[in-house]
């Protein structure tokens, strides 16, 4: 028995539930089976249960055993003192709360049907991938759809669970915390790490004093990256030095080592000189860039202000080690790397923006930007070619890298409705 079973016959009442009593003899009727908590806490809040003829309002806590109770601690735990009700599959000992009053049990061991339960571990057996895979096409595209949305939610709240801690770190600072998060997804996976280290390094209030002249920005940048620390033959390169020794005399600066950076299997594209050099020209062009969030910034201006050229010598190298490259390049953000930002950075700093200001319609540009932007396609969205809804928009693509993480790692198909469904069929 798992507690995810448990978790899905209590809330869909999967058991018998007539003339139902607690381990004392106590009747029982569930009026609310309170709603699902993935969080810290119990596991079922505003439950609602009349127990002996008194009506209970409070959170329901399940575990297979009732010892669980005590080998988690919630006996010492102050969040546990509002549970009514502690439901088990097997009963083996009282439970107490931290004011030490008992907690009535209900056992579900005889009241369950134990042929669903050995249907529901063959179904979590079933193949190498998602235990849904091949059962799928059965599935109405409703029920997916009503998934796909609700895990595109849980993603948006999740990444807004991040700004979130960095509002906290920077004393409610919006525009830091934006600059913050654009370095980092500018980096890409590889060097997201060193970037953000870098994003503080150069905060956005110092890299907006210094942003009117394009070289300084690039000199603070590259110097703070710690990619200017020994001299070199280049001008360009002999100058940005030469600027960066006074913009870190005149601040006080210290650098980052410059060891931090990977070049290697990259494309020079990607590499991250290149992302640095963008940054600069991006900070240069348009200094309070957390603007694009308030004013709702189209897709296509969006596009113009994230994709500026970078200077001439970025447009003719990758890297201060390469030499000039005989075909002159854009320089620019490639097409992957801006949906990248608006994916990352603008859609989930619209929508918890709207959400801490109280204006939904910075959700809804966050959903419409999504839409607007065609479908990652990777490892994971490959995965789930069998839905054959398509992946048309990064709206869909989100939902299913959420939906891959949060629940098929873990084969958690009894929290999705398409798993429901077909345990259920």
């Amino acid at each position: 028995m798992t507690e995810d079973y448990l978790h899905y016959i209590w809330k869909f009442q999967k058991f018998d539930h007539v003339n139902l009593e607690t381990t004392e003899g106590e009747p029982v009727l569930i009026k609310k089976t309170g709603t699902h908590n993935d969080d810290a806490g119990p596991d079922f809040s505003e439950a609602n249960v009349i127990i002996d003829g008194t009506e209970w309002f409070g959170s329901v806590e399940i575990h297979i055993r009732s010892s669980d109770w005590k080998k988690h601690n919630h006996q010492t735990d102050r969040a546990y003192n509002n549970v009514v009700l502690h439901v088990v599959y097997e009963d083996d000992g009282e439970v107490l709360n931290e004011n030490g009053e008992t907690i009535p049990t209900v056992e579900l061991k005889l009241l369950i049907d134990h042929d669903a339960y050995f249907q529901y571990e063959r179904f979590l057996q079933n193949g190498t991938g998602r235990p849904c895979q091949g059962q799928i096409q059965t599935v109405p595209k409703l029920t997916i759809i009503n998934e796909l949305d609700e895990m595109l939610v849980n993603r948006l709240l999740r990444k807004s669970h991040d700004i979130q801690e960095l509002l906290v770190e920077t004393g409610n600072n919006w525009e830091e915390v934006f600059h913050q998060l654009l370095f980092k997804y500018l980096g890409m996976k590889v060097n997201a790490s060193p970037m953000f280290s870098l994003s503080k390094k150069v905060s956005y209030s110092l890299l907006q004093k210094n942003a009117n002249d394009l070289k300084i920005a690039e000199a603070l940048l590259f110097g703070q990256a710690g990619m200017l620390k020994k001299e070199g033959k280049e001008d360009y390169y002999r100058e940005l030095r030469s600027e960066y020794l006074f913009l870190k005399q005149k601040y006080n600066l210290s650098s980052m080592t410059g060891a931090e950076w990977k070049f290697s299997r990259m494309r020079p594209p990607n590499f991250p000189t290149l992302r640095i050099a963008q940054l600069a020209a991006i900070y240069s062009s348009y200094q309070n860039l957390f603007q694009v969030i308030r004013d709702k910034t189209p897709l296509r201006h969006l596009q113009m202000i994230f994709g500026v050229q970078p200077s001439e010598y970025w447009q003719h190298h990758y890297s201060f080690k390469s030499l000039g490259d005989a075909k002159k390049h854009k320089g620019n953000l490639g097409k992957v790397a801006l949906q990248n930002i608006i994916i990352n950075v603008i859609v989930p700093f619209a929508f918890f923006y709207g959400r801490a200001i109280g204006d939904k319609t910075y959700e809804d540009y966050a959903l419409l930007l999504l839409s607007s932007i065609p479908g990652e396609n990777n490892k994971i969205t490959r995965k789930f070619e069998d839905l054959e809804i398509g992946v048309l928009s990064a709206k869909d693509s989100q939902a299913l890298i959420q939906l891959h993480d949060e629940l098929c790692i873990n084969k958690r198909c009894l929290n999705c409705k398409i798993g429901v469904y077909l345990v259920q069929s």
